[in-house]
């Protein structure tokens, strides 16, 4: 299957620059896929790679910015000469909508995982947001800035002086943002619970639970304003069901994944980690991406882009480390502003390393496989997402059809 040119994971440079293609750029695209690839399948056997629970930041959680950031960079590189704005509009929110429409068949529960390749979903419980659908908003935002702002004159002003209207989009979105996050009353809210969803017995005879928040400005996964805006907007049946929060001590969650009775009524309810009020700083990343891609695309001189692009990493990761000094948690599931400036200071080195080593000094064959799955990312993560990729192995057995390499993995390892 051929990697669609017009969908965003591979959006690339247009014909007339295809012959100067950044190498390094298919690297980074090919090392978030194999990243994402690696933390879902080896996160059972080595917990510490997972998504952090709820606080923190672990391994995997710097494959969702990574894609976030090369989205941005792509569209410095297809946009570097100025389109006709209408034009290049429609054809962004088509790129966008068919991005999105994929995630929602990937991911809104549609195939039903390693343990049962089956398929189908309830409208009324399909899940509407994940991560392409994360990618598309993330990129039409972008997209609408690069199109829409005033035309930069970078070579009198330099490059944050030039896009400064993008820098002022993206202060406006992490201000609404904080706004919502800490300035919304979150009241004490109910929900029912399925015996699909939970084991939680019912309290005096009915399916209704509730939980105590009354709470502004709290970032604990009970009462985060986050989440109530996804119940209020998208409803919780449409909400992510296996929320990694469940992974907290508090909700004592077995070996066999299945949250303890006795643990507290929250760690049985869906949360979204691609969330409406968190896909607008997921969406600064976007466009932080996209002034590296600016960077990109007017220098032509290594010296100067490594400079450009050292300044601001280390920009965002001195403003990061900061917020979590003072008390913003780096959180992933809320995608704080302190998270979304570390993960960004890290995609923003780890691009730099591999522009050093790629494009600088040409090691390509050191990195091929990387660039190769980079220029068909967009076809791999259809092939996992899936479970292509898990039907194919699972189709050669010893014996009987039980006696696969898939299944004793599964009963192994994987308590989900």
């Amino acid at each position: 299957m051929a990697d669609p040119q017009p969908l965003l994971l591979n959006d690339s440079e247009p014909t007339q620059f295809q012959n100067t293609r950044i190498a390094s750029l298919d690297v980074f695209r090919g090392l978030s896929v194999f990243l994402m690839i690696f933390v879902d399948y080896a996160a059972s056997i080595f917990p510490i790679i997972a998504h952090a629970p709820w606080n923190g930041i672990h391994l995997a959680d710097f494959v969702m910015p990574f894609f976030l950031f090369i989205a941005g960079i792509s569209l410095a590189l297809v946009y570097k000469r100025r389109p006709h704005r209408t034009q290049a509009t429609w054809k962004a929110f088509a790129r966008a909508l068919n991005l999105f429409a994929l995630g929602i068949l990937l991911q809104g529960g549609y195939f039903h995982g390693v343990t049962s390749l089956t398929f189908g979903v309830d409208i009324q419980r399909i899940r509407w947001l994940g991560i392409l659908q994360r990618i598309s908003i993330g990129y039409i935002v972008a997209a609408l800035c690069e199109i829409w702002l005033p035309a930069p004159r970078w070579k009198e002003l330099g490059f944050v002086k030039s896009y400064y209207w993008q820098w002022f989009v993206a202060v406006i979105l992490l201000a609404l943002y904080s706004g919502l996050l800490y300035g919304l009353y979150v009241p004490d809210w109910q929900f029912d619970v399925s015996a699909s969803t939970s084991s939680l017995p019912p309290i005096g005879g009915g399916d209704i639970y509730m939980v105590n928040c009354s709470v502004r400005g709290d970032l604990g996964p009970a009462c985060n304003s986050a989440g109530m805006i996804d119940r209020y907007i998208l409803g919780l049946d449409h909400l992510y069901r296996k929320p990694v929060y469940r992974n907290l001590k508090g909700c004592n969650m077995s070996a066999k994944g299945q949250v303890s009775d006795s643990s507290p009524s929250w760690c049985h309810a869906p949360f979204d980690p691609e969330g409406i009020l968190s896909s607008i700083t997921a969406a600064v990343s976007c466009i932080i991406g996209l002034q590296y891609g600016h960077v990109l695309a007017h220098l032509q001189d290594h010296k100067g882009r490594l400079y450009n692009w050292m300044c601001f990493s280390l920009s965002f990761l001195a403003l990061g480390l900061f917020l979590a000094l003072i008390g913003i948690p780096l959180n992933k599931s809320l995608y704080t502003v302190s998270y979304m400036l570390l993960t960004s200071a890290a995609s923003g080195l780890t691009f730099i390393a591999l522009y050093f080593l790629v494009d600088v000094h040409g090691h390509r064959r050191l990195t091929a496989l990387l660039e190769w799955m980079g220029k068909h990312s967009l076809s791999i993560f259809v092939i996992v997402s899936s479970n292509l990729a898990v039907i194919a192995v699972q189709g050669f057995y010893w014996t009987k059809p039980e006696n696969n390499i898939i299944n004793w993995i599964v009963t192994r390892f994987d308590h989900t």
